[in-house]
């Protein structure tokens, strides 16, 4: 092998590795404005967490916000209802997990379905988990807590299932309290 195919050795793999570099520089401005468009929108991260003001619900009512297309109860509770959650002994309910994503891994006990130890203040997604309907609260149902009217699912004062077709508790969602008069959901 002569000096000089050596040197054309070098030129051919020179531009081998120039045209596929440009290949997969094309191929990916190509492909990054398909993979970008499922970033979410804007106006969807803006609503990704909200903060709630809750200094003016007072003992005994709860807040509903919409987050995320969905409603959110915000109960300030009574002691009453407070000392009824925790009386349920665990294993007469039937969903005995928490759902709780700010404490993964716990039970369905009231302490594991609020947050923090703010025990007065519970946070839960307002939707039956039968078949989607919205519950009344206010102390509705067999068990003072939530009722829903659609196919007579009753939850407790903690918003577990005690009653009715619904297969799980009211859903706990990220929440946590920002100081002492806001929750962040999110």
């Amino acid at each position: 092998m002569s000096h000089a195919e050596d040197h054309e050795g070098t030129r051919r793999d020179f531009l081998y590795y120039a045209t596929a570099g440009a290949g997969v520089v094309a191929t990916g401005a190509a492909v990054w404005p398909l993979v970008n468009q499922m970033n979410p929108s804007a106006d969807v991260q803006a609503l990704s967490s909200i903060l709630v003001d809750i200094s003016d619900v007072d003992v005994g009512t709860q807040l509903t916000v919409k987050y995320l297309g969905k409603p959110v109860f915000i109960r300030h509770r009574t002691q009453e209802e407070i000392d009824a959650a925790k009386a349920v002994p665990i294993d007469e309910l039937i969903d005995t997990t928490s759902e709780n994503p700010n404490k993964p891994g716990t039970d369905a006990s009231d302490g594991n379905r609020v947050i923090g130890d703010r025990e007065e203040w519970l946070v839960m997604i307002g939707v039956c988990t039968h078949l989607g309907c919205v519950p009344i609260g206010e102390g509705s149902g067999d068990f003072g807590g939530w009722f829903c009217p659609c196919h007579g699912s009753h939850y407790d004062t903690a918003g577990r299932i005690r009653k009715g077709p619904a297969p799980q508790n009211l859903h706990i969602p990220v929440a946590s309290f920002s100081d002492d008069t806001m929750i962040k959901l999110g």
